[in-house]
């Protein structure tokens, strides 16, 4: 059984019946899909497209033989059985701007339980979708939790970070002040939280539900320049739940944003 077809299908509230209309197939053929069979590329293209997610998600491309499996070092899709892990790797990516706009849109309208955002500025999340605040308010009406961290930009680790990426703290606190005012409206949205971390970041994170994008950071580099990782949660606790946990970790002690408080301290 097919269980990534059976769910996107079921969240998008798209009965089999009308993926055939739209593939132009007998309902049967989308049956036997919903059974496992792989369908001809042209509509494996076409359902991806219509229900918003990767090709490579609703079929993951096939493993290595046992015998040859961890022995190379590709950034295909797949799940991360090498090692021996349970955790599926859905897709690489080798920068941010990699992952098309249309994962970021489809991970968000689909989340159903929880969103959560770790940043320092994530400046572009808000730039290349500027409905984003009004998106999150939408999901947050609809019951999902959404909490947003970004970097305190009075704190030691921005400062620090600026340094390291070579654009200095002053510069990164005011990317992320700058950042912020995007999400000024959903300080009032019930279920919408913002906080602020000061700590040393090692990857920016993007969970939705069950779905999470991490985004490590290489030391001197913006995030926005290095790989991200789709991870879709097993029901085995590896990769996924060590990004979560650690989520949880920095949310923790992180800081609610009050704009009318934030100072302007500047770093030397």
């Amino acid at each position: 059984m097919n269980e990534r077809l059976h769910s996107v299908l079921a969240q998008r509230g798209i009965p089999p019946e009308s993926l055939a209309e739209v593939c132009e197939v007998d309902p049967k053929t989308v049956g036997r899909w919903l059974g496992g069979r792989v369908p001809h590329p042209r509509h494996r293209f076409r359902v991806a497209q219509h229900l918003r997610v990767e090709e490579t998600f609703l079929w993951p491309a096939p493993q290595p033989s046992p015998d040859r499996t961890g022995s190379g070092t590709g950034s295909g899709t797949g799940s991360g059985t090498g090692s021996g892990l349970d955790t599926e790797l859905v897709s690489t990516y080798p920068n941010r701007a990699s992952v098309p706009r249309d994962t970021w849109l489809s991970l968000l309208q689909g989340a159903r339980d929880q969103i959560g955002v770790l940043v320092f500025s994530g400046t572009f999340f808000a730039q290349s979708n500027p409905s984003v605040a009004k998106m999150l308010a939408e999901r947050a009406s609809a019951g999902v939790r959404v909490r947003l961290c970004f970097g305190d930009s009075t704190g030691q680790a921005v400062a620090t970070r600026g340094r390291e990426e070579g654009i200095g703290g002053d510069t990164l606190a005011a990317k992320i002040r700058a950042s912020l005012t995007y999400y000024r409206p959903l300080l009032s949205e019930a279920g919408c939280e913002v906080r602020l971390h000061d700590t040393t970041l090692y990857t920016s994170m993007f969970r939705y539900d069950d779905v999470l994008l991490a985004n490590p950071h290489i030391w001197g580099q913006p995030a926005s320049a290095n790989p991200v990782l789709h991870l879709k949660r097993p029901e085995a606790t590896d990769w996924f739940d060590n990004y979560a946990q650690s989520f949880e970790a920095v949310w923790a002690g992180a800081r609610p944003w009050t704009p009318s408080q934030e100072g302007t301290t500047t770093h030397g």
